[in-house]
């Protein structure tokens, strides 16, 4: 049996406006200029306004635009509906990409000069292209092979495969084209000068692998009959060596070398911070009179043709309008958010100690901005500010706390600072295990579990303490 009723809802439904604010605000300032890029290619009624003097400077901002608004007495009204959000100072030093020689490039460049066939160069070419980016060959001769006939209409073998990719790993860098670390390691120590300290470090490599990885140097000193010394010599070639001989090169098949461009600014100035958001490339819009001439034209004929002009102008100047709005909408949000940051760390921004760093979240900025949770997270996503000691990711201001032994709530970053320092302080012989960490940051003044210890040293890329271990 089917029963009917009715049910009442209260839904909220976001302003094309809001949408808009929304998703700009998620943009850094290189992407907000690609973004209004494209909205003056896609949008006519928007101009990019390249005047030097700004003559409309006391506009708060776009007003609405309506057939109503014309009368036949009216005089022909101009529409600059600038964008001023950003200050007057352009930072032209700043680029959004530089773009390097790149990997693959480099590498086919070095190969136009051997002597091969037009079968062996396209076999050749093929490997290059499926190096990664490290400049590892993570693919088995035989699946190469394979590719090479479906992907390339190559017919090949694992021999010729083999010999070209021999070929390759004769290129700089030294160590291209290897398809583990040993073989890296290896690849490029015999580029060297074979003296006693370099013959038994590729004695290491090659028969102790293992071993030294798991730095076993006792084990390794008796096989090879090696004191401390010869040991320590060894070692030091080795550890010169490149793991990654790709990341000399920038790939600009996939990322050209982008720069961060900082959306803020943080300066101190006669003991004061001063926050700015520099312009850099980012255009300011206005709206083009010519379309306000074609409604006022419209709301004084009776000709259908320009009736219908009207309506298609008059969606594209409130499209103009919201975006133009939006864009000063996401610089308030931005400016407010940040200077809450700023003043949450005041004493943080003042000198860039670490230890001044308050532990704060999200919903502490929230409450002192009024912005939602999600609007804050969507300003921290992706941006940066440079500051007087350095440029960082806005993220980075952000953390948990823990209490230390006096009750005082103190920054895991803090804390991880302090880990960081117990390790670099630490005897290399004799490395500290995880409980004696523990009992050094107690010594410091901070209560942490042993699962902490762990878990942060990890963060921070410390390595147990047996492969801490140095001769």
């Amino acid at each position: 049996m089917l029963k009917q009723g009715l049910e009442l809802k209260q839904t909220q439904k976001l302003s094309p406006l809001q949408i808009q604010t929304i998703k700009l605000i998620e943009l850094p300032v290189q992407e907000l200029e690609q973004r209004i890029r494209k909205e003056l290619e896609e949008n006519p009624v928007l101009d990019e306004d390249v005047a030097k003097e700004r003559e409309d400077d006391d506009e708060e901002g776009p007003r609405e635009v309506s057939l109503s608004d014309y009368k036949e007495d009216d005089p022909i009204p101009s529409y600059k509906l600038r964008v001023n959000n950003y200050g007057k100072d352009e930072r032209p030093q700043y680029n959004t990409f530089s773009v390097k020689e790149s990997f693959s490039q480099s590498l086919m460049d070095q190969l136009g000069f051997r002597n091969l066939t037009e079968h062996q160069y396209k076999v050749a070419a093929f490997i290059i292209g499926s190096l990664d980016d490290d400049g590892y060959l993570r693919r088995d001769v035989s699946s190469l092979v394979d590719d090479l006939a479906f992907r390339a209409g190559i017919e090949t073998d694992e021999k010729e495969v083999t010999d070209m990719l021999k070929v390759i790993q004769e290129f700089d860098p030294p160590g291209v084209g290897a398809r583990d670390l040993r073989e890296c390691l290896l690849l490029q120590i015999r580029h060297l000068k074979q003296t006693p300290d370099v013959i038994n470090a590729t004695r290491i490599l090659k028969d102790y692998f293992p071993e030294f990885t798991s730095k076993h140097f006792q084990k390794i000193m008796a096989r090879l009959n090696l004191d401390e010394a010869g040991m320590k010599a060894a070692m030091s070639k080795i550890l010169k060596l490149n793991p990654s001989p790709g990341g000399q090169i920038d790939d600009s098949y996939s990322d050209q070398a982008q720069q961060i461009v900082p959306d803020f600014i943080l300066s101190l100035e006669n003991g004061k911070l001063k926050l700015s958001m520099p312009r850099f490339s980012v255009p300011e819009l206005r709206v083009n009179k010519k379309y306000a001439d074609i409604l006022m034209d419209a709301a004084n004929s009776s000709e259908r043709s320009k009736k219908d002009a009207a309506v298609f102008v008059k969606k594209k100047l409130d499209s103009a309008k919201w975006f133009v709005e939006a864009i000063k909408q996401r610089h308030n949000t931005l400016q407010s958010t940040m200077q809450a940051i700023i003043d949450y760390q005041h004493d943080y921004f003042m000198d860039g100690d670490e230890s001044h760093l308050k532990p704060m979240v999200l919903k502490d900025i929230a409450e002192k901005t009024g912005f939602d949770i999600s609007t804050i997270s969507r300003v921290v996503n992706s941006k940066y500010i440079e500051t007087h000691f350095g440029i960082y990711p806005l993220k980075y201001f952000f953390s948990e706390g823990l209490e230390n032994q006096e009750g005082e709530e103190v920054s895991t970053r803090e804390l991880k600072k302090a880990l960081q320092e117990c390790v670099d302080a630490e005897d290399k012989h004799k490395p500290l295990t995880d409980d004696q960490l523990v009992d050094e940051m107690t010594r410091r003044g901070y209560k942490v579990a042993r699962r902490t210890i762990a878990k942060y040293r990890d963060q921070l890329n410390i390595p147990k303490a047996r492969l801490r271990k140095e001769l």
